[in-house]
Formats: C-alpha cells, sequence, structure tokens
C-alpha cells in the first residue's frame, strides 16, 4: 500500500490522499471495496497468482466517501480520497495508530512536500470515476494513455531524432579516430593505432 497527500486550507479539491493498493490481476467484480469516513477496507483474489489480498485501514482523520475516486487498473486499486476537514497541514501519518505497519509505504512517485504543493503540477483525475464506477478495464484499456505521444523510439532505426536512431551515426564517426586517455593511476599502455 502506497499514499501521499496534498492539503489546502480554502480548496476541497486540492485537499485530498493518494492512495494506491497493489493487488495484480484481481478482477474488477471480485474486488471488495468498503470506503467508510474513517477507514479503507480492499479484499479481492488474484486470478494469476491464486493469492487473496485483504487490508482493513483505520484512517488518521475523517474523508468524504461520497467525493472520493477510484481507478481500478490491472496491477492496482488507485484511489484519491478526499480529507473532510480542511488545512493547510499534512496528516503526520495516514493510519490512526501510531505503529509502523511493514506494507505501508509512501508514495514518493506522487509525494510534494508542504511548502511546494502550491507549485505542484496540477492533477488529471479523468481516469478516476466515482465509488461506484472504476472504470478503465473496459477492453485492456490503459486509462486512455497514448503511447504514440510519449516519445519513445527506444533506439529502433528509422526514429529520427531519437538517440541511438539513425541519426545518431554522424558523432560516432568523428570519435573513432581518437584515443582514450589513460586512467588515473594506472599504468601506461601502447597505443596500436
Amino acid at each position: 500500500v502506497l499514499w501521499a497527500q496534498r492539503s489546502s486550507v480554502v480548496d476541497a479539491e486540492k485537499n485530498f490522499i493518494y492512495l494506491t493498493i497493489t493487488a495484480p490481476d484481481v478482477p474488477k467484480d471480485d474486488i471488495k471495496l468498503d470506503v467508510k469516513p474513517t477507514s479503507v477496507s480492499f479484499t479481492g483474489t488474484s486470478t494469476t497468482q491464486k493469492k487473496k489480498y485483504h487490508v482493513d485501514l483505520e484512517l488518521f482523520a475523517e474523508i468524504v466517501p461520497e467525493k472520493s475516486r477510484t481507478n481500478h487498473t490491472g496491477k492496482n486499486i488507485e484511489m484519491v480520497l478526499q480529507k473532510k476537514e480542511l488545512k493547510e497541514e499534512y496528516w503526520p501519518r495516514l493510519l490512526k495508530d501510531k505503529a509502523r505497519v511493514h506494507f505501508l509505504k509512501t508514495d514518493f512517485d506522487k509525494w510534494v512536500d508542504e511548502d511546494e504543493q502550491n507549485e505542484a503540477a496540477e492533477e488529471d483525475f479523468s481516469q478516476f470515476g466515482g465509488m461506484g464506477g472504476m472504470p478503465g478495464m473496459e477492453g485492456g484499456d490503459f486509462g486512455g494513455i497514448d503511447f504514440s505521444k510519449l516519445g519513445g523510439g527506444a533506439g529502433f532505426p528509422g526514429m529520427g531524432g531519437m538517440e541511438g536512431g539513425e541519426d545518431d551515426d554522424e558523432d560516432d564517426e568523428e570519435d573513432e579516430g581518437e584515443d582514450m586517455p589513460p586512467l588515473e593511476g594506472a599504468a601506461p599502455t601502447e597505443s596500436k593505432a
């Protein structure tokens, strides 16, 4: 389980918890997700790994279940839980209990420090549905990601301008005649040119 958060004293839309439950290959119709004002409960069984996943989280403070959103992917259950109380300060922890739990970790990909959250990029929650919907699983959908716009060429020929593509050969020819300097502290070797 990964988590991160944002806080705002004036804007409820910027006052939320990111919660990601990693449970690969759990079919949408097998998910039992119960979001209450003070807790989140998840149960599901992986079809490929034949594992049952279950977690009960007693939250540090209250959330608004009706305004919280969920996105189900083939690997995760992603949630945006709307905090009830508008505060500038972050919650000091996700759970009510101060004890550390081995399965709960900070999601550093989504984490922004409190003093930098106003400068953070706006979040796109278009793939998230309401608590009842959980879209994104129809027909193997990748959440609307258009991979052609990601600019990946992965070094395949014909991907002009991309590193490792055809346009990169010119620099290699110029470097072939140059000798590399010796390593520091290494015995000098003779160059066979």
